[in-house]
C-alpha cells in the first residue's frame, strides 16, 4: 500500500447535506493525529461554496452525545475536547493541526460571497480563495482524495 502524504477532502455539498461537512472535520482530524498525513486540505468545491459564508459552519453543531460518541472511537480524545460547532473545529485544525482549509475562488464571485476571487469579505477568515490552476494542482497532488 502506498504511503499517503497528501490527502485532499473535497467537500461539495451544502447545508442540504450536514453530514458530508461532519464528516470532512472528523477525517482531516484523524488524518493528521491518528495517521500522521503531512499534509491534509478540505476544499469546498462548487456547490460547498455556500457552507464558507460566514457563520454557516457555526451553525452546525455538536452536542454532547456526539462528542462522547466520537471520543469513545479515538484513544487520548475526551468530549470535552471537542469544540461545540464545526467552526470551532475547523479554527482548531488549521490553527493547531495544520489543516489546509480552502475553496474555489471561482465560485465564490459566481454565488456572489465576493466580488473578486481575492475578496474574503464574505467568507470565514479561516478559508482561503484558490484559482482553478491551484484547485487543479491540488487535485492532481493528491496522493489519496475523499470526496463528499
Amino acid at each position: 500500500m502506498t504511503e499517503v502524504k497528501n490527502m485532499l477532502i473535497v467537500v461539495n455539498s451544502g447545508a442540504d447535506k450536514p453530514y458530508n461537512h461532519y464528516a470532512s472535520y472528523v477525517v482531516a482530524f484523524l488524518a493528521k493525529q491518528v495517521a500522521k498525513i503531512d499534509t491534509v486540505t478540505i476544499y469546498y468545491g462548487p456547490y460547498g461554496i455556500a457552507m464558507t459564508k460566514k457563520g454557516e459552519l457555526a451553525k452546525l453543531g455538536i452536542s454532547m452525545e456526539i462528542k462522547e460518541l466520537i471520543a469513545g472511537q479515538v484513544d487520548g480524545l475526551s468530549a470535552g475536547d471537542l469544540p461545540d460547532n464545526l467552526e470551532q473545529m475547523a479554527r482548531f485544525e488549521k490553527d493547531k493541526l495544520g489543516v489546509n482549509i480552502v475553496s474555489c475562488g471561482t465560485f465564490h464571485v459566481i454565488d456572489g460571497a465576493g466580488e473578486t476571487i481575492e475578496d474574503r469579505s464574505g467568507i470565514e477568515d479561516f478559508i482561503v480563495p484558490v484559482k482553478l490552476p491551484d484547485a487543479a494542482g491540488a487535485i492532481v497532488n493528491a496522493d489519496k482524495i475523499y470526496q463528499l
